[in-house]
């Protein structure tokens, strides 16, 4: 989430609501925060996707607006700045077109390719990478995994079983998923099969967090920026969505 969660319409969902918290967890190497333009200020999360060359990660696509520089720290924690081999730029950004054209929400996120001034392709660093999925049927329990904006900290986590909305958004009910989360993975084994973002940017509410559905075009996406070719522009205008 990139805006404060408060507010927002009610959202209809097809399972009960099961009260689940999230709380300090160990960094997971597959996972880290997200820098924008070269500040100190982590603002959202992002993971390693597994790819033939080992460079690809995913996050939401909404945490990227209008961002120059885009940097990537796995597994990150502590109040250390973290050292040159411990960071990962963006070299080129790959969006769906529905949300460059008009910022869908059924298509928030966003795969990109980076690199490290050691020349080590991510994977390499972090071990097995996640492989990327579909959304996964109302009721099946997930773990995420992020960071709250900030300087330094460590990340939350959180295990829940999804719903869905009536309006075809996954959710997920946690208390405490709060703003810097956005692109934090979803995950049941070693699959992403969600992350942080889609509807309301994530969700505005600190109990309800909400994905873009996982499907064809997703694996379209990744198979896009597997091939190696020209990213993206990033838009730059990006509306409150609270």
């Amino acid at each position: 989430m990139s805006a404060p969660r408060v507010g927002g319409p009610v959202q209809r969902l097809s399972q009960p609501e099961q009260k689940a918290v999230a709380g300090p967890v160990e960094p997971d190497r597959r996972i880290g925060a997200i820098f924008i333009d070269g500040g100190p200020l982590h603002v959202c999360t992002g993971s390693v996707l597994h790819s033939a060359a080992g460079n690809l990660i995913i996050t939401a696509a909404h945490c990227l607006a209008g961002a120059s520089l885009i940097t990537f720290v796995p597994g990150f924690a502590g109040d250390a700045a973290p050292g040159p081999a411990d960071v990962w730029k963006a070299d080129a950004v790959y969006l769906d077109p529905r949300w460059t054209n008009g910022k869908d929400p059924h298509a928030d996120y966003a795969v990109a390719r980076v690199s490290n001034d050691s020349g080590a392709a991510v994977e390499s660093r972090v071990g097995l990478a996640l492989t990327l999925g579909v959304t996964p049927p109302p009721g099946s329990r997930v773990t995420v995994l992020g960071y709250p904006a900030g300087v330094g900290g460590s990340p939350i986590g959180c295990q829940a079983a999804t719903s869905v909305t009536d309006t075809g958004f996954p959710a997920l009910a946690c208390e405490g998923l709060v703003d810097g989360t956005s692109g934090a993975p979803w995950v049941s084994g070693t699959t992403v099969v969600g992350l942080i973002g889609g509807l309301e940017r994530g969700g505005c509410a600190a109990n309800m967090s909400y994905s873009a559905p996982f499907d064809a075009q997703t694996a379209e996406l990744l198979a896009r920026a597997e091939a190696g070719g020209p990213g993206d522009p990033i838009p730059n205008d990006l509306q409150d969505a609270c």
